[in-house]
């Protein structure tokens, strides 16, 4: 009771103050994005293998100016539009060529998706009264659920892993959450002087998006928004006021030149590679060795969101899109759940019947998961604080919450059991770190805030409280120092590697790998590699003729690829042993005899 009294007094005194409740807001949301984007965002190397690609084609951009075709190893590199590129190569004008510089664009674009997810939440996160016989949301109630959106975007497996990753992935997730975010504020806006400059934020943000992957940037748009107008009967009003004309016109200005200027460039080779192989395909066929079943991302989401992804199934009930007739009468501000249903299922939907499957294709269900997550919650607060007896719903999701944590605690204590065969002695270091233990404690702690809270009812609805805390404590304690910890096992000696081939490295020189494809390796000796893993001297001979006047070649290799190649100690010369690998200088005739 205490407590609530105090709470209530502070608050009132923020009524008042409406800037402060937004400072308060603000410098929460940069103190915990600090923690899980920025904070020791450059200590760990490129991760092998996608990131480097991604880094070393912005590297050559920053190094040859050239800002239309991207190159990776000698090679243009038509998986992706050049957004990513671009704002990279931004960074490493401002704080140089190095990890931090290639991540920072994904940390940023993180930060400000989940800023206007907050925003969208603070306005417009009311529950229609079809979603039971509750009171509308007060003003407390809306800050309240738009700050657990906050915590929910920013402490997420999926949001902290690839918004500290140099991809595009988070890049294009957070241009479509600005994108579709913008459009409902707009939409939730009518006849206001905003929603023009909303509704022009969404084709700015869509023609990002497009720069971003691909036409899946504004394919994603038309069918969430399409989808939506159509159900709520809105379509012929909203596209009158959305301003079509002008709207595709900002569209195609922001858009469709640099798809002509790289067409005009490298001519067909690039719309077969880009649309046919890294579009088409990627839908209708297995690319890369990357299948999947159907339910291939029911677990993905599972552990993308966790711990929060124990609310989705019963938040996405609590929608009732079913009850069509009564969204249907509801004002276009209260509409943000059923938005965020289409929003979610779509792009689910979408990569589930795709061949080609990724974990990372969901990301933009995040933002949408959250959306719900945050309507539901803030909707069983409001039942939750008016009454002395836990709701049967609210018990059995807050019991399974309860039991991930556990199942987080013992996993954690178990890790060092877990690790796999591929990173030697990580699970020693684990053990001699005492990390599992912290972690496995944290998540204990977390349980049993969780627990306490779930059974008080003056605390009932700050349940969520023990994620936010073992998740924050986990990040900053556990996880980052893990990373480093298994950057010195699998990464750190391949940059090393490539320090020593920087010293070692002759004029016209070759630097060639067998059985080692590591694209990191690239950026890091900051030289082209030839990769091989198959019929050696077949492929030397065409990459490097008789003619040529070539005497040694550099090698990065394993002992056991050595052994296969059937060549004795005496015949090349080990310059630099790190982490099972080996550098090697060796005689061209000796590898061709």
């Amino acid at each position: 009771m205490l407590f609530n009294q105090s709470f209530k007094t502070i608050w009132k005194s923020w009524e008042n103050y409406p800037k402060v409740l937004w400072g308060i807001t603000i410098l929460g949301l940069l103190c915990l994005s600090a923690i899980a984007f920025l904070s020791h965002l450059g200590d760990i190397g490129l991760i092998d293998k996608t990131e480097p690609m991604f880094v070393e084609a912005a590297r050559q951009m920053h190094l040859t100016g050239d800002w239309i075709t991207p190159y990776w190893n000698g090679e243009t590199r038509f998986d992706k539009p050049p957004l990513i590129y671009w704002l990279m190569v931004m960074a490493f004008q401002a704080v140089g060529v190095n990890e931090w510089g290639a991540r920072l664009p994904s940390a940023i674009t993180a930060i400000l998706s989940t800023f206007l997810v907050f925003y969208t939440l603070r306005y417009f996160g009311k529950q229609a009264s079809l979603l039971g016989e509750i009171k509308p949301s007060t003003l407390r109630q809306q800050w309240i659920g738009a700050w657990w959106g906050m915590a929910m975007m920013v402490l997420n497996p999926a949001w902290i892993a690839w918004g500290r990753t140099g991809v595009s992935d988070m890049l294009l997730a957070s241009c479509l959450t600005i994108s579709l975010l913008a459009f409902f504020l707009g939409y939730a806006q009518p006849q206001t002087r905003q929603q023009k400059a909303w509704y022009f934020t969404f084709y700015t943000f869509s023609a990002l998006a497009v720069l971003a992957k691909g036409p899946i940037g504004i394919v994603f748009p038309i069918l969430i928004i399409g989808a939506f107008l159509i159900y709520t009967q809105q379509w012929q009003r909203v596209i009158w006021e959305m301003q079509l004309l002008p709207g595709i016109l900002i569209f195609i200005i922001i858009a469709v030149p640099w798809f002509i200027l790289v067409t005009l460039a490298n001519g067909q080779a690039y719309l077969d590679t880009f649309f046919g192989h890294h579009n088409l395909e990627r839908f209708t066929s297995v690319v890369s060795n990357h299948p999947g079943p159907w339910f291939y991302y029911f677990p993905v989401i599972l552990v993308a969101l966790l711990p929060w992804s124990v609310y989705l199934p019963i938040a996405i009930y609590q929608v009732k899109f079913w009850q069509l007739q009564e969204w249907r009468s509801q004002d276009r501000s209260q509409q943000l759940g059923v938005f965020a249903l289409f929003w979610f299922v779509i792009i689910f939907a979408f990569f589930s019947v795709s061949a080609t499957k990724l974990p990372s294709y969901v990301l933009p269900c995040i933002p949408a998961g959250v959306i719900l997550i945050s309507l539901w919650g803030n909707q069983q607060n409001n039942i939750e604080s008016n009454q002395t007896k836990i709701s049967l719903p609210f018990l059995i999701t807050g019991i399974v919450n309860v039991l991930i944590l556990l199942i987080l605690a013992i996993a954690s204590f178990l890790s060092p059991k877990l690790v796999g065969e591929d990173t030697p002695n990580f699970d020693q270091l684990l053990q001699t770190s005492h990390l599992p233990i912290i972690s496995g404690i944290i998540w204990l702690i977390a349980s049993g805030i969780t627990v306490y809270c779930l059974f008080q009812p003056r605390w009932r609805r700050t349940v969520w409280i023990g994620n936010v805390l073992g998740f924050l404590a986990f990040m900053s304690l556990v996880a980052l120092p893990v990373g480093q910890l298994l950057d010195t096992q699998r990464h750190l000696p391949l940059r090393q590697l490539s320090l020593r081939v920087q010293q070692v490295h002759q004029p016209n020189e070759p630097l060639i790998t067998i059985g080692v494809f590591k694209p990191s390796l690239v950026f890091y000796t900051q030289r082209r590699i030839y990769f091989m893993t198959y019929d050696i001297k077949q492929r030397l001979l065409e990459l490097f003729p008789l003619n040529r006047p070539i005497d040694t070649i550099l090698m990065i290799t394993k002992p056991k690829e050595i052994a296969k190649l059937g060549l004795n100690s005496s015949e090349y010369q080990v310059l630099e042993n790190q982490g099972g690998y080996q550098l090697i200088r060796i005689k061209r005739d000796v590898l061709l005899k």
